[in-house]
């Protein structure tokens, strides 16, 4: 069987990030990826294709069979009518605006996409809904990344309840969660205080965490890397 091609996004810096002693590509633009998504992908049996800011889309959309929204920093406020309450994080609107624009394609190929984090944000953005912006008691940024910070509970009937056992202990790295949800998403995943923690959308291959699934690096491969390559093959 053919492995399916699955589109990862990432996010922009410059050479002065990561280019040490050379000044000359201080402004040089660099997109990152971090390797724990393709290596999720790679271990469900995928083939992580990389995918840059600069390309179009629905190029994307057409090429690949699914689609994985990474995690990063915060999305512009003001694409869910909010202005800022924080610059904890800078934001990217050049990532923003194709995130955005890749869910447009995918929506409308019914492609099966997985968010994670800020994916996860992007996917009820995209929607219509809102975020609050700063919840400082998630982010567990001073942790080991593998850090079981909480449990999460899932939707009788949900996609996530199929794939993940009753009681799941999840990691925490975010400092904003889902507030309003957009419009056809529905909520599938709550922390013991309510916090939404997955998302999905009935009737499209959508699926969300806010968790980070792929830095659980102590586990086999988490069922939700193989659901979204199943969905994709």
């Amino acid at each position: 069987m053919t492995k399916p091609l699955i589109g990862i996004s990432g996010k922009q810096v410059f050479g002065r990030d990561v280019a040490g002693n050379i000044p000359s590509l201080y402004e040089a633009p660099a997109h990152v990826y971090w390797t724990n998504y393709s290596q999720g992908i790679l271990s469900a049996g995928g083939i992580p294709v990389y995918l840059p800011l600069n390309m179009d889309p629905a190029d994307a959309v057409e090429r690949c069979d699914g689609l994985l929204m990474t995690g990063g920093t915060d999305i512009s406020p003001d694409l869910y009518g909010q202005e800022s309450t924080t610059d904890a994080f800078a934001k990217e609107p050049l990532r923003d605006s194709f995130e955005l624009a890749l869910m447009d394609a995918a929506v409308e190929a019914a492609l099966p996409v997985l968010g994670i984090c800020r994916g996860h944000q992007i996917i009820n953005v995209h929607a219509g809904g809102s975020l609050n912006q700063d919840v400082p008691e998630h982010g567990a940024f001073d942790l080991p990344i593998t850090t079981e910070r909480h449990e999460v509970a899932f939707a009788e009937g949900s996609v996530l309840e199929s794939i993940y056992p009753k009681h799941h202990k999840v990691n925490s790295l975010h400092h904003q969660t889902v507030a309003d949800l957009g419009d056809g998403v529905v909520a599938t995943a709550f922390d013991e205080e309510g916090s939404v923690e997955g998302l999905e959308r009935p009737g499209l291959p959508i699926v969300s965490v806010q968790w980070h699934p792929e830095m659980m690096t102590t586990r086999d491969t988490d069922p939700v890397f193989g659901w979204l390559i199943s969905r994709s093959s």
